[in-house]
């Protein structure tokens, strides 16, 4: 039975009943045209979960949906933060690895599923395009599939392939992809991207999140050679060097020459270039932040962020405080993974200060009520503007003394004296 074709969003998505789990498809690829007709639709229907990565969408008034609709969010963006912080939504920490076991496990149920997709091709196969995560997974379980059919989706390789037939209805329609544009650079993000760099071997494998201090410390590996891609993203900071010939994924244990990604994110000069490009790869978010597929590739280099960082190497970064700001995501599954790749580097990288240089994001202790993502025991090289604090073997006060090292200078001498009173080191 084929797909049933709808004149509009409202009626591609009024299968969508009351009670059901819905989950949509995240990132840049988000059916922003088939949210906002769910939003009006489940109106009339009550207590419907929409389960969600991030997702790029206006924000949602808080209690707009009370009882008709709520945000389940196992990360959370910026059109969810309000809502979770406010107690109108729920957030899950979980690993990002870990999102398509739930569906596959029967862990969460899934009901109905939204995507946004390129048009099918002469084999009838639509793709996902430029987002796969956890959404393969969630079409395998869901019991119905709503479709946006969009012209502008890249067509990309990998997993992200879905047979036409599969979908209950669609919806054509074509609206431009989401652009997310590059951060600045500030001096801060410079220096740190550049001491990155200098760690950072040739032949090592690279996995980056988003943002000023990834796309600083991929600007400076200029005269790197043979760097390979295993990340659950990239943006625009990868380009310069795929045409420079500097990333050839040549040396990679697994899917040697391709560049392997969950998602993307950037300029539509990246959407362009994995177009229909046999080279990248889309594959399903449990397998890219496997632990074990991740270490089977040498010389693993992850690079991620932190809010804060205390002075044993506990690292926040999803909450300030006990205030979600974020998620989990997949820091943990590539920390662990570069730990245990031979040659590897894990690496979580900030800036030393917050606030206008008010506030030290490295602090005795992580603030009442902050989540620790990456333990202590996890922890390997921490680094800001001033430097490096390598922690692997390090005792409590080894630790604190790297980590005093490289805050900001004019917060040393407090966080020695804190950590004498409030941890009884001696620095």
């Amino acid at each position: 039975m084929r797909p049933k074709k709808c004149k509009s969003a409202h009626e591609a998505i009024s299968i969508i009943q009351s009670d059901e789990f819905v989950w949509t498809h995240a990132m840049a690829a988000t059916p922003v045209v088939l949210l906002q007709a769910l939003y009006k639709h489940a109106l009339s229907k009550k207590n419907i979960t929409l389960m969600q990565l991030h997702t790029e969408q206006p924000d949602i008034e808080a209690g707009e949906l009370e009882g008709h609709l709520r945000n389940r969010c196992f990360f959370v963006g910026t059109s969810t933060r309000k809502l979770v912080q406010s107690g109108h939504a729920d957030y899950i920490p979980i690993f990002l690895s870990e999102v398509p076991l739930l569906f596959r496990r029967g862990t969460q149920k899934v009901d109905t599923v939204l995507v946004h997709v390129s048009p099918p091709d002469k084999h009838g196969l639509c793709s996902l395009g430029i987002s796969v995560e956890a959404t393969v997974a969630a079409i395998e379980k869901a019991s119905k599939i709503v479709a946006h059919i969009n012209p502008n989706m890249p067509r990309t390789h990998g997993d992200s392939f879905v047979p036409y037939e599969l979908f209950d209805t669609v919806y054509e329609e074509a609206i431009p992809i989401h652009i997310h544009n590059q951060a600045k650079q500030t001096e801060v993000t410079t220096r740190i991207g550049k001491i990155i760099a200098d760690l950072v071997e040739d032949r090592s494998c690279l996995q980056m999140g988003i943002g000023a201090i990834p796309d600083a410390a991929l600007e400076a590996m200029d005269n790197h050679k043979d760097l390979g891609i295993h990340t659950e993203m990239f943006s625009d900071g990868i380009l310069n060097l795929v045409e420079k010939g500097v990333i050839s994924n040549r040396y990679k244990a697994k899917h040697p020459h391709k560049i392997v990604t969950s998602f993307a994110m950037g300029s539509q000069k990246l959407y362009d270039f994995v177009d229909d490009n046999p080279e990248v790869v889309f594959l399903d978010v449990g397998y890219t932040n496997s632990t074990h597929v991740i270490q089977q590739n040498s010389r693993t280099v992850a690079i991620n962020s932190a809010i804060q960082v205390d002075l044993t190497g506990q690292v926040c970064a999803d909450s300030i405080g006990p205030k979600i700001y974020s998620g989990v995501g997949g820091q943990m599954d590539f920390i662990r993974g570069a730990s245990l790749s031979e040659g590897g580097k894990a690496i979580i990288a900030l800036p030393s200060t917050a606030k206008n240089d008010t506030i030290s994001r490295i602090s005795p202790m992580l603030l009442p009520g902050a989540g620790v993502v990456t333990t202590r025991a996890h922890a390997h090289y921490i680094i800001t503007e001033y430097g490096i604090a390598e922690l692997y073997g390090k005792s409590l006060r080894e630790r604190a003394k790297a980590l005093i090292n490289i805050a900001h200078p004019k917060f040393r001498a407090q966080l020695e004296k804190e950590a004498y009173e409030a941890l009884d080191l001696t620095i």
